[in-house]
This record gives C-alpha cells, structure tokens and sequence, in this order.
C-alpha cells in the first residue's frame, strides 16, 4: 500500500552519528531479522550500486530485500551494467509493495519524484542537496561527496564488510561515472573510496559496460546537435527536438563539454510529453544546478550539483503559460530562460 511521503521540519530528524561505525551501527538497528525491506531507485550507476550495497549490508539483517527502479532504464550503459554485475532489480508496477514491511531511498530524495513521494521511508541515504517537506527516522545526505556510492562503501568498510568482484566493480562504475572521472563534484573521499573498491573490482566488466554507450540510431541526434548548434561565448546550445530517451540529451551535452573553451553546455529536447533541459559546464565557479532551479524552478522539476543539471517539464504545464509545444518556440523558451 503507497502512503505519502510524511511532511516534517529537516531539523527535526534525529542527530546523526559522528563516525561512519555509528552510522552503520543506528542504521542496521532499523531492522529486524523476519522484515521485508524494498530499496527504491532511479536507475542510474549510482543508485544500482549504492543499492546493491545496500542490499549486502542488510544480508543476514532482515528477511527478505528487494531493489526496485521506478524508471524505465534506457542507457545502454545501465543496461549492461544490470546485466553483466547480475543486479536484481525489478519495475516498481510489478511489486507488492504492501508486501513490504521497511522501505529504503537511496541516491534520491522524496520530491525527486512523483513516485518517490508516494512512499515514506525508514532511510534516506542521499549526496543531492538536502531538499524540504520529507522526513524520515534515518537520514545521511551528504552533498559534497560526488557520489552516494562513496557513502556506501565507507559504510561497507565500516561493517568490516569486503565487497563481491560484481560489487566492488558497481561501485567503481558509480564513483566514476558520478564524479565524471573526479573531473565534477569530486572530494578526496570519493577518490580514496575508489581507490578501495579499485583492488577488488574487475576492470574487464568495467570496460565492457563503459563501451555500451551508442546505437546506430542515436547518431541521428548528434547530426542534428552538431546542425543546429547556438555556439555564443564560452557556451553551446543545441534543441534535438523529440527524443527516443533522455539520456541522449545527457550524452550530447557531455559530448560538447570536450570542446576546447567551452564553459557551458545546453542541450534540449522532448521526451514523452515533457521538455528535457540538460546543463553541463566545467564546474569551475559556476553552478549548474543553482541555474536550473533559478531557469526553470517556477515551470517543474529542476536542480542539480554544481557541473550537471537537469530540468523537467510538461508540455501541458507550458501550454496553460501560452508556450506552444513546437520546436522553434520551446527552443526560444530555452534560450530565453537560459540568457542564451
């Protein structure tokens, strides 16, 4: 059965522990041996592996865990990542989730999604901007770490626990691809994490999962990117128009952020009914995710870290403002918003 997510003051929550021992420690407590626990993501490299460690953490602690996505999971990347790490991971409409005692959120706050919000939960563990109206009894958010997978090997080696080849590799792909290899948002423990799953990770599976990245089809879109670009100084823009998945966008934005002298990326496009707006720049004094709350806050979902940011916004939501969902207004919206 789905219940909102319980609204409550952030400073009410309990104190958190000092060390990661105690953390661990407050956390397993949680928990008894015959409850049913649901961890909840969206299906990114970070939230498989924090997840996954989740899930070794609470082995032997609880009955029964389950991980579900609330997503369909689109990138390659990811697919072969489930697939070659064997991640058990199921689609929350085909979970009972009255069938589950404890629920758990990681890499991902309540308000980050429709979804998300449906649910309250006994732990958050998170490195996004703590955001309001949510509480939970255990909350670790920590938004300086470029990664909620470095949070959770600490808690791994805190629990004396060593990681699986398929988990230590999890983790590695998580750090790695969140911290944009520790060229964003990266703190010196994300890199000393790294360097400890490193020694049991299997970098064979990693290079396999880091070569899944295009179809033949998705180079369609970087046609049109590279046609269509707004190149003004020191930033590129570029509308793709309708998408077969956001991530394109993601990867495209990325992709312009290797152009020499370039600060920012902009990059735009539809994607089932809603306006996806994805920013990158290099993360030097700038901050992605302040210019997206700040751009397109008022209109839907909008925020991020300080080198990647995305927003999300209906197209219905638009209409009712007077914003036609065509390309050459939606793509002067954008720009608008952007100063671009």
């Amino acid at each position: 059965m789905r219940t909102k997510a319980t609204e409550s003051n952030p400073k009410s929550a309990k104190s958190r522990p000092k060390s990661t021992q105690e953390r661990v420690r407050t956390f397993l407590e949680l928990f008894r041996g015959s409850e049913s626990v649901l961890i909840l993501i969206n299906p990114d490299p970070d939230a498989m592996a924090s997840a996954l460690a989740v899930k070794r953490l609470l082995w032997k602690h609880v009955g029964k865990t389950s991980i579900a996505y609330i997503r369909e999971i689109q990138r390659l990347e990811n697919q072969a990542m489930m697939e070659l790490l064997k991640i058990p991971m199921v689609e929350i409409n085909k979970v009972a989730s009255g069938d589950f005692i404890r629920r758990i959120l990681v890499d991902a706050q309540p308000d980050h999604s429709e979804i998300f919000g449906e649910f309250t939960y006994d732990a958050i563990i998170d490195h996004h901007p703590r955001t309001q109206g949510w509480n939970a009894p255990y909350v670790d958010i920590r938004p300086k770490y470029g990664a909620t997978a470095t949070i959770l090997t600490g808690y791994l080696r805190a629990a004396k626990i060593k990681p699986s080849i398929n988990l230590a590799t999890a983790l590695l792909y998580a750090i790695k691809t969140d911290t944009a290899n520790f060229e964003r948002d990266a703190t010196e423990e994300d890199v000393k994490q790294f360097r400890y799953v490193f020694h049991y990770a299997n970098i064979n599976l990693l290079r396999k999962i880091e070569k899944s990245e295009l179809r033949v089809s998705d180079l369609q879109y970087f046609q049109t990117a590279l046609e269509k670009r707004i190149i003004t100084k020191k930033a590129i823009y570029a509308h793709l128009g309708k998408v077969t998945s956001t991530d394109i966008c993601v990867q495209i934005a990325d992709y312009f952020m290797r152009v020499y002298g370039i600060g920012w990326s902009f990059v735009s496009g539809v994607y089932r009914d809603t306006l996806i707006v994805i920013i990158r720049n290099d993360g030097y004094r700038k901050d992605a995710g302040k210019l997206a709350t700040r751009a397109f806050g008022s209109f839907g979902a909008a925020g991020g870290h300080r080198g990647a940011a995305r927003a999300e916004i209906p197209l219905n939501l638009l209409l009712q403002k007077g914003i036609e969902p065509h390309d050459s207004v939606l793509e002067g919206f954008v720009r608008k918003r952007l100063n671009l």
